[in-house]
């Protein structure tokens, strides 16, 4: 057999998020062609593992599996094991975030996935606690049975991977549609716009504990509608939402910036992290609503993330992502 990587090799990336695990007992190697040729001279799959800096269950995996000499052998032993920050890699996350939703579960961090040394996915999920609880398996018996499965059931695996490939792929082949009408693009919009809670703003959910999150794409169709069409009502539930985000605990008054979500349907309680894209989405959104509807709320609340970026995601001549 060949030599295996017998150490952790992120000590050198420069992801804020790698960087956390580079004193795991897991021989982690970044999103790399040597972690791909080293599969295929073992022989065994790659164990992906997708997370980013602010994502809390990222931790709790990393401190309860991760971080635990026993499960790190029984990943060394039988996996190449790749660690990638989404932020970092967006474009990988994306891939294997729709390979998770082709086998029928919904995607999220942390991701993991399981792979064929040509990168193609056959399994996967995202948390898993490191023994059977929350209804979920525990991760050291899913690192054996995997290992097992890899090697002894080749033609399921092959299957697996052929059907999960052609699912991504299919949405990205030419359909022959034609792009949708001015007419198509209304309805749309009238659509969404009718999901729009008429008192809180934002999505509607049936119950007050539901989260709610700040899409900022769906909020921009919205104003659309109403520029397209002079909808009152679209213009009313998109400064209902927008300021109802800029008033509530959705919006951190303390250091700037929005968080992810809000946890209930009042924008009131946060799930405490601040992401990159969501903010620059934000921020856009903010312009936009001081376009057409100028108020000094929305210069203040971009004023103050915009600084909070500069201050806490700058990192060298750019921007850390979390």
């Amino acid at each position: 057999m060949p030599d295996i990587a017998q150490r952790n090799q992120l000590s050198e990336e420069l992801s804020p998020y790698l960087l956390q695990h580079k004193d795991n007992p897991v021989h982690w190697q970044p999103w790399a062609d040597a972690a791909f040729d080293e599969a295929r001279d073992r022989n065994c799959p790659i164990l992906l593992s997708i997370g980013y800096a602010a994502c809390h269950w990222c931790h709790v995996m990393a401190h309860e599996s991760f971080e635990d000499p026993a499960i790190a052998a029984v990943m060394n032993e039988h996996f190449v094991s790749i660690k990638v920050d989404r932020e970092e890699r967006p474009d990988v996350d994306q891939i294997y975030q729709a390979a998770l939703s082709a086998l029928g579960q919904q995607g999220g961090w942390p991701l993991t996935m399981f792979l064929r040394p040509d990168g193609k996915p056959f399994w996967g999920g995202t948390y898993f606690p490191p023994d059977a609880r929350y209804g979920r398996p525990g991760f050291p018996d899913i690192l054996k049975t995997i290992a097992e499965v890899y090697q002894t059931k080749t033609e399921d695996i092959e299957k697996n991977s052929l059907a999960i490939t052609k699912a991504i792929e299919a949405p990205l082949s030419s359909t022959g549609m034609a792009a949708p009408d001015m007419g198509q693009i209304l309805q749309i919009g009238a659509g969404i716009q009718r999901l729009i809670d008429p008192d809180r703003g934002g999505i509607k959910g049936s119950e007050d504990h539901q989260p709610k999150f700040p899409q900022a794409r769906l909020f921009a169709v919205i104003l659309d509608q109403y520029l397209s069409t002079g909808d009152e009502a679209a213009q009313k539930g998109f400064v209902l939402t927008l300021q109802a985000m800029c008033q509530g605990g959705l919006y951190d008054h303390v250091g700037g910036g929005f968080f992810r979500y809000s946890t209930d349907q009042l924008w009131l309680i946060p799930h405490f992290e601040k992401m990159l894209y969501d903010n620059g989405l934000l921020l856009e959104l903010l312009a936009k609503a001081e376009t057409y509807f100028p108020h000094p709320l929305w210069k203040a609340r971009a004023g103050e993330t915009v600084a909070w970026l500069q201050d806490d995601l700058r990192v060298g001549g750019g921007y850390a992502a979390s």
